[in-house]
């Protein structure tokens, strides 16, 4: 079979979640699959015709090339791992395998490379918690393994950080993955229901404590017992209902509105806010008693723009969430999309990704999300993407020559291990003499 009859079949390959590109004998890229689009984030119309270096730049591109040991040495090179340097300037830890390409006579004709950048992802969240939390960057590996920690207690649980966060998906794998997860979990949002209501909606009352009272109603503690009540927006607490909030909290012990007998219950209280509460304990807007009886154990949540590398996997999450919801195949962001999307701040967080990304799949008629499918908010107010100081090459614009991408890569690698050779050499994966010339050759 030749090469052209063998691309001929390639579109199998973009159902596949595997990212694949195949060279020639020049090592001219002649193939480039959707996935290896969303991963690099270069179209498949700017791969094609390039040089392989110029589009996948790893450490190994200059020596040790995984494809080109696999070409002459006619075997495969399996689960390897690398780092792509993205033309944003970030490296991508990724697996991949490598194998040469034959014709029907055996004589090779190029190349081939899979890849993926799913399988080195952080560890998952601990089991039986929520699967909507998606994530891999460092921000979202810390937060993994204090929600496994918070999980094994009982203990008060203060969620906070900007709205969009998610507090609430957090809440939820709290529980899920807590040994309260056989009872109940109780959503409350302190700042939606009117003062005069909360507090019965809390704590419940008793027939004849108000007019209207005609029967016993047992509050949302009360139907939270033997699981979790989560208090989002708890910073709203009216000053009133802390003091009782706080009672329930120390003995697990309150009073329904017009009963003189209190009433015992058995939860685990988590609470969330965007709110400054220091700010406010500090100006007499909320007790300093209730506000560490919250906040035993506390959790921040990060703002999306502190874990850009996250969004492409968020996207791609919401993208199918929508897809299933509406009832159609889900279609594929497009490289220009991403870049779109690598450029905006979110200062809804992913609650706004999640909403764009639903936006875009309603107004998408292809088996493709493009820029202008996006909601207006997204295109105007975004910031533009980091570029690498002088670097520009074949690869289009950011693209970056070989020599200059290196050069961004390998200064990235020694200052995430604070320019120890010995740590930096040892995660490249080159030997301490390799890494020092590299940096000799650079300038380094």
């Amino acid at each position: 079979m030749s090469l052209k009859e063998w691309l001929d079949k390639g579109l199998i390959l973009d159902s596949i979640g595997l990212g694949v590109f195949a060279v020639d004998q020049d090592w001219n890229v002649v193939y480039f699959s959707r996935e290896a689009e969303r991963v690099t984030v270069f179209s498949a119309r700017e791969a094609i015709g390039s040089k392989c270096w110029e589009v996948f730049c790893t450490e190994f591109c200059n020596s040790r090339c995984y494809l080109q040991k696999a070409i002459s040495q006619g075997k495969s090179e399996v689960k390897r791992r690398v780092h792509f340097l993205s033309r944003e300037g970030r490296r991508i830890p990724l697996e991949i395998t490598a194998s040469v390409l034959r014709d029907a006579k055996g004589k090779v004709i190029g190349g081939v490379e899979c890849f993926s950048d799913k399988l080195v992802a952080a560890p998952p969240p601990p089991q039986g918690s929520s699967s909507d939390i998606i994530g891999r960057s460092k921000p979202m590996q810390r937060l993994y393994a204090t929600l496994g920690a918070i999980s094994r207690t009982d203990a008060a649980v203060l969620l906070t950080g900007e709205t969009g966060t998610g507090k609430g998906v957090f809440a939820r794998a709290i529980h899920a993955s807590s040994a309260r997860r056989s009872g109940p979990f109780v959503d409350v949002n302190c700042a939606a229901l009117p003062e005069n209501l909360l507090e019965s909606e809390l704590f419940g009352y008793r027939k004849g404590a108000f007019t209207g009272a005609n029967r016993d109603k047992p509050g949302l503690f009360e139907a939270a017992s033997g699981g979790t009540i989560f208090l989002d927006e708890i910073g709203d607490l009216p000053p009133g209902l802390q003091a009782k909030l706080l009672q329930a909290l120390e003995g697990g012990r309150f009073h329904p509105l017009g009963s003189v007998k209190p009433v015992s219950v058995d939860v685990r209280v988590i609470s969330a806010t965007n709110r400054d509460l220091r700010t406010r304990v500090a100006s007499g807007q909320f007790r300093s008693d209730l506000y560490y009886r919250l906040r035993v154990l506390e959790m921040e949540l990060p703002p999306l723009r502190e874990r850009p590398g996250d969004v492409d996997l968020l996207a791609d999450h919401f993208v199918h969430m929508a897809a299933a919801r509406y009832g159609r195949r889900t279609p594929i962001i497009s490289a220009n999309t991403r870049r779109t999307l690598a450029s905006c701040t979110f200062q809804g967080n992913v609650r706004e990704l999640k909403h764009a990304m639903e936006h875009a799949v309603i107004l998408s008629q292809a088996d493709t999300i493009e820029p202008d499918h996006l909601p207006e908010y997204i295109l105007g107010g975004g910031n533009t993407p980091p570029r690498l100081e002088g670097v520009t090459g074949a690869g289009g614009e950011g693209g970056g020559t070989i020599q200059a991408r290196e050069r961004a890569m390998l200064l990235e690698a020694l200052q995430e291990h604070g320019f120890s050779i010995s740590e930096t050499a040892n995660a490249l994966g080159v030997n301490r003499t390799t890494l020092w010339r590299k940096m000799k050759k650079h300038g380094l």
